[in-house]
């Protein structure tokens, strides 16, 4: 029976590492670099802090990833348990560009916010299947707790009804003030 139930528990992280990522699962790792140059893996770089993960996987997809940020931080900036990343998830033959890109990244993003960008270059096909894309102009959302589990998830432009579920979840994860 004990070897059933591993082999089933095997099985279930291998599907929920190829698959759609769920709650519950922690973070599969993900290297990036921060726009300062430093190296950025996750969950790690999170640790210790609830973080909201903001993906995007075109140019386009910026305007859902600003919009959620710029309403996340007008509620959480002074909340120093909590943190966000925007992620470029940036695929194909850009790599080559990489100098070119992350420059001009670094130049439309104020120096105070080098730390939140985590850009990604490859490996992008993955994480598409463990987001579930479906939409490469949305914003894909993952909260994080304090250990890297994933405990939200949402895709789509901003709109206030998630955003106040996102807001309730963070404020359950806080320790009481």
């Amino acid at each position: 029976m004990k070897l059933l139930s591993l082999a089933l528990a095997t099985s279930m992280m291998t599907f929920a590492a190829n698959g759609v990522m769920t709650v519950g699962e922690r973070l599969p790792e993900l290297k990036g670099e921060f726009l300062t140059g430093r190296d950025a893996p996750l969950p790690g770089a999170a640790s210790g802090r609830v973080a909201l993960l903001l993906f995007g996987f075109s140019y386009d997809s910026r305007f859902a990833v600003e919009a959620w940020t710029k309403r996340f931080r007008g509620d959480f900036d002074k909340t120093p348990q909590v943190t966000f990343y925007e992620i470029p998830m940036i695929g194909g033959m850009a790599r080559m560009a990489k100098w070119f890109i992350d420059g001009g990244m670094r130049r439309g993003t104020p120096k105070s916010d080098h730390e939140n960008v985590i850009t990604v270059y490859g490996g992008t096909g993955p994480w598409k299947q463990r987001l579930g894309v479906k939409d490469e102009k949305f914003a894909y959302l993952v909260l994080l707790d304090q250990q890297g589990n994933v405990v939200w998830r949402h895709a789509g432009p901003f709109e206030e009804a998630p955003y106040n579920k996102l807001s309730h979840q963070i404020r359950k994860l806080l320790p009481e003030q």
